[in-house]
């Protein structure tokens, strides 16, 4: 089981990433749009969540976000940012309210910028410091510009 950063904390995962090629009858399971797409069962499961490579469309689950119980966004590469872009879509433009989770090469430096277009799970890349990441997290508290987390800029807080 993975330990991921949710609600300012570090937990035991209750879901587990599938490739898509294993069993998917198993509970509580993160499968590949391409699984999901392939297989109408799943459809009808609410402890299952789509993982999305950067080079998919959330538009693709458009009209399945109500039955997610997790998206998971994928960063390849600690460069490639397209994810967030597809959480700022997920939230403000398709109202999605469940989980966020960012999969694949998340770091320390990405959290700040991730929570504000609407991540809320971090599965942070093999070798990553978990509490130090969790530590250094918390030490934001303010920001100018509007985002997910506060719609409002910091200058009409006076």
């Amino acid at each position: 089981m993975a330990h991921i950063i949710k609600n300012d904390a570090i937990i035991d995962s209750p879901m587990s990433i599938s490739a898509g090629d294993g069993d998917l009858s198993l509970p509580n399971i993160i499968v590949p749009l391409v699984a999901w797409n392939e297989d109408p069962a799943l459809r009808e499961r609410k402890d299952i969540g789509v993982w999305l490579t950067t080079d998919e469309e959330v538009e693709a689950i458009e009209g399945d976000l109500n039955g997610l119980a997790v998206i998971a966004l994928e960063f390849p590469m600690f460069a490639d940012g397209r994810s967030f872009s597809n959480a700022n879509i997920l939230r403000r433009r398709l109202g999605y309210s469940g989980e966020i989770r960012a999969i694949g090469d998340v770091r320390r430096d990405q959290m700040e910028q991730m929570h504000r277009c609407g991540f809320d799970a971090y599965q942070l890349a093999e070798g990553q410091d978990i509490e130090a990441t969790l530590a250094g997290f918390k030490r934001f508290t303010h920001a100018y510009q509007q985002s997910i987390d506060r719609p409002e800029p910091l200058f009409r807080h006076r």
